[in-house]
Parts: structure tokens; C-alpha cells; sequence
């Protein structure tokens, strides 16, 4: 069955969601902009998702050791970690373009119509990534040419504290002033909308490639699944709009 085949699950009588939150890297910006300097570097671009995997893993395992490193630098730290291991040099430029690459990520190009989409039906719209302020001027999302579609824009930052811990979902919650109900978390990774579901909100999966579902039966399920966000706003319409 293809992803977007995938039947969502019923939750009986819901809430139906004021606020879209959405994450930030790879859901509304392309992460595979990085490509060439990951093939620069280690001949591969491949490793460019090796790298994105193991920079997810590390955030979570320094929130659930109780310590805390910014996204940023945890992802310099993995890049020259890969490099160690692969028996790569990594130079300082190769550091400075990462940090420069993850600051000016292009949005998908799919990502400006949905956004239309769901503001004209009357959703909020904010984001929550892990990725924190940068204090030497615009934030990606603003380089990318989005960040008007935006109410807010949430770092986890904040918080100290990585997704999919429940606190940072909560944060946005209570900083907009509506329950966690009133939330629709809208991310590419099943471990977001798994976390977000997880202390009320419901979510969306858009099934960008490489992603999909987690079908494990103890775990939530996104509400609305859709390959890319027009295709989400639309179900999402159906659902909560219609």
C-alpha cells in the first residue's frame, strides 16, 4: 500500500485543530541542498543523510541524558564525528559551509502553495524547530521567504530540550494559549507527529522521500497523511473544515 493509500486512524470525538505547527528542517526547507558539500567532502552525498539521521539521534540522546547542545553545534560536531570515522579531513571551510548551508536552505517547492492553502481556510500557522535563533541575523526560514506565512516561529532553544520531548510541544501550547487539542503538529518524520500525538496534538505526515509512516500498533498515527503540504491541506480541510 502506497503512503498515501495509508487510512488514518479514528479518534472519536476530537477537537479540531486552530494551529498548525510545523517543523522546519526538511518538512518546509530541503535539507538536500547540502548535497554537494557532503559530496565534496566525503565523495558521497550519501552521507548527507547518514549525517542528517545521526544528528537526530544525538539530539534526543543529549534531552534524554538531561543535557543540551544547540542543533547547530551538535550538527558540526557529527559532520567532523563522520569525518573521524570515515578517515576524512574535515577543515574549517567544510565547517563554515555547513553552518552557512543550514542557514540558507531553500524551501521545497511545494511548500508556498499549501501554506496559502491552509491560511486562507483559517488556520494559525507557527513553527517548532529544533534548530535554535541565529543571532547574526535572518533565520532560515526568512532567508527561504517564508517567514510571513508565520504568527510565530518556535525554537526548541527555548526549552533546552530536543523533540520529541513533551515539554516542547506543551511550550507552544501554552505560549499560544490554546490546548494541546487545538494543535496540528505537520512534520516529514513519523517521530515528530508520534510525539506531538503523544501529549494531545494531532498530526500530519507529509511522506517527502524517505519518509512514511511507523506502522507499530502501541504508537499514535499521524491523523492525515499526504505526500507533499497542498495534498495535506486539502485532507486537512476535509477533516477539520468541512
Amino acid at each position: 500500500m502506497s503512503p498515501t493509500a495509508i487510512p488514518t486512524r479514528p479518534r472519536g470525538d476530537e477537537e479540531p485543530p486552530s494551529v498548525v505547527v510545523f517543523d522546519v528542517n526538511e518538512t518546509l526547507l530541503d535539507v538536500e541542498a547540502l548535497g554537494p558539500l557532503f559530496e565534496g567532502v566525503f565523495g558521497d552525498r550519501r552521507v548527507l543523510r547518514e549525517w542528517f539521521g545521526q544528528l537526530v539521534l544525538y539530539s534526543m540522546t543529549a534531552t534524554l541524558s538531561g543535557l543540551y547542545e544547540d542543533f547547530f553545534s551538535l550538527g558540526r560536531g557529527v559532520f567532523e564525528m563522520l569525518g573521524a570515522a570515515q578517515g576524512v579531513a574535515v577543515e574549517a571551510a567544510d565547517v563554515e559551509a555547513l553552518r552557512e548551508g543550514l542557514l540558507s536552505m531553500p524551501a521545497h517547492p511545494d511548500v508556498e502553495e499549501g501554506l496559502g492553502v491552509l491560511k486562507r481556510a483559517g488556520f494559525r500557522l507557527v513553527t517548532l524547530t529544533n534548530s535554535p535563533p541565529n543571532p547574526r541575523g535572518e533565520s532560515p526560514l526568512e532567508h527561504a521567504g517564508l517567514a510571513g506565512h508565520f504568527e510565530r516561529q518556535f525554537s526548541v532553544h527555548a526549552a533546552r530540550a530536543f523533540k520529541p520531548t513533551p515539554h516542547v510541544y506543551r511550550m507552544v501550547a501554552d505560549e499560544l494559549g490554546v490546548t494541546p487539542p487545538g494543535c496540528c503538529m505537520v512534520a516529514c518524520h513519523a517521530w515528530d507527529t508520534i510525539g506531538a500525538r503523544a501529549v494531545g496534538f494531532s498530526a500530519g505526515l507529509i511522506t517527502r522521500p524517505g519518509n512514511a509512516p511507523l506502522p507499530a500498533p502501541g504508537l499514535p498515527w499521524p491523523d492525515v497523511v499526504a505526500p507533499d503540504l497542498p495534498a495535506l491541506a486539502a485532507r486537512m480541510i476535509e477533516r477539520w473544515r468541512s
